[in-house]
């Protein structure tokens, strides 16, 4: 196929999903937010008459979903805007409304039922993001970052960033930087003041996973997509290089013959929308639901941002796939649970040390916690030259719980600085269809 048969086929391509997807899904109204983070015991409702169901990275939600994390569990979800709301273990969201204006604004309502949430809102103009807990309600209009607990017989707000207004039946209380205002939820929610805030175990988490949001969104030359999230995983887990005839195209580090976006991920069924297919991959959010995927032989695949936004009952676009190229397909029976597709390879614990990993060739990223390695590219170099290397990847700081099940397709936990040591030994990985990666 010459290279302007391969841009007429793409341009078609873009303007069928077009037509396709803006009547199901953009007149709607309707909005998806990303779960972000799944570690441990975590379990989404997704109103699909099957209850509580294993949560899966990258699984969009929507209105009227609840997550739940269990007593070994963490999550995170990541908004538009990139604003975040992390979860600690044992907490319990519901989530009201999510959708958008006739001005186009968005209007996020979360309720947290029980545990602890972290919210940082970014405070997008005239985006209006609200939490209630208990009978209290917090209305965020600015920059903001917190944290809210709520246990059997209190609950509290302490500020990190900004401002805020917490409504309650005893009265509005105004909460300022580095205060924590509490309620006494047997005593009217009678409430406190306090110019400090007490440091809680998951509070080193959240700074760190604010710290990799800002260092790796700031370093967004543009951006990728309508929309902002997912643009700090994709600076961190690979790169753009230009590929001529074609323009810039994104990789993922870690790839090479053989692999394919496809080789780690779900289908999961939404009411109303059917099948949709949900990535596996640390940094599989954008490339999924926006722009294509084309096949270079002498680069293989890559990512190339344009088109329309999809939102959930999409296969992301795949131009001039190889002949043996083997895409999944979409479950024919509807109502079904989320269906696991694993046809790459996984990260291995190294004997019993929990935090020493072994990362072989076209794992493209799956297994390394956002942050952990300072430079992917040059570890990307190495298991290129011997087929896998080993990381070292300490637990997050106030998390314990162990490594996740590989049946969670969300990656290894921990978040810490990592050193990484090459072996020398070769190691070769089994193939699957698709093409050498690009460094």
């Amino acid at each position: 196929m010459s290279k302007s048969d391969l841009r007429i086929q793409l341009l078609i391509r873009l303007m069928l999903t077009c037509l396709w997807v803006l009547p199901c899904f953009a007149d709607s109204q309707a909005r998806i937010v990303r779960l972000s983070d799944v570690q441990g015991d975590v379990q989404v409702d997704r109103r699909t008459g099957q209850g509580y169901e294993k949560a899966f990275l990258n699984l969009p939600i929507t209105q009227g979903m609840k997550i739940r994390t269990g007593s070994s569990g963490r999550a995170a979800l990541e908004f538009e805007d990139s604003s975040s709301l992390r979860m600690t273990t044992d907490t319990v969201i519901e989530i009201p409304q999510l959708s958008l204006r006739d001005s186009g604004a968005k209007v996020s309502e979360i309720h947290l039922q029980e545990g602890t949430a972290y919210i940082n809102f970014l405070g997008r103009k005239d985006d209006e993001f609200s939490l209630t807990f208990v009978r209290e309600k917090v209305v965020l209009t600015h920059a903001a970052h917190l944290r809210v607990d709520v246990g059997n017989t209190d609950a509290a707000v302490a500020v990190f960033k900004g401002e805020v207004e917490v409504a309650s039946p005893s009265g509005t209380v105004q909460v300022d930087k580095n205060h924590t205002a509490s309620f006494d939820l047997l005593d009217n929610d009678r409430h406190q003041l306090a110019k400090s805030i007490e440091e809680e175990p998951f509070d080193s988490w959240d700074k760190q996973q604010s710290d990799y949001d800002q260092l790796y969104a700031a370093k967004s030359q543009s951006n990728y997509s309508p929309y902002a999230y997912g643009n700090g995983d994709l600076n961190y887990y690979g790169s753009f290089f230009n590929a001529p005839g074609y323009g810039m195209l994104w990789q993922p580090y870690l790839v090479g013959a053989g692999w394919d976006p496809f080789m780690y991920g779900a289908w999961a069924f939404n009411p109303g929308f059917g099948y949709g297919w949900v990535s596996g991959y640390p940094w599989g959010w954008t490339p999924y639901h926006y722009g294509s995927w084309i096949y270079i032989p002498q680069y293989g695949w890559g990512w190339q941002p344009g088109g329309a936004w999809m939102g959930w009952n999409t296969f992301p676009v795949v131009v001039n796939a190889p002949t043996t190229f083997v895409p999944p397909r979409t479950p024919t029976l509807p109502g079904q649970r989320i269906l696991a597709v694993n046809r790459g390879p996984l990260p291995t614990v190294l004997g019993r040390s929990m935090g020493r990993v072994e990362i072989p060739n076209n794992s493209a990223g799956l297994g390394i916690p956002r942050g952990s390695i300072k430079n992917l590219g040059q570890l990307s170099q190495t298991v290129q030259q011997h087929g896998f290397a080993t990381a070292r990847i300490p637990a997050a700081s106030g998390w314990q719980g162990g490594y996740g099940s590989r049946a969670s397709a969300s990656g290894w936990q921990g978040s810490s600085s990592s050193s990484v040591a090459a072996t020398s030994s070769g190691h070769a990985s089994g193939g699957h269809a698709g093409g050498g990666g690009h460094h």
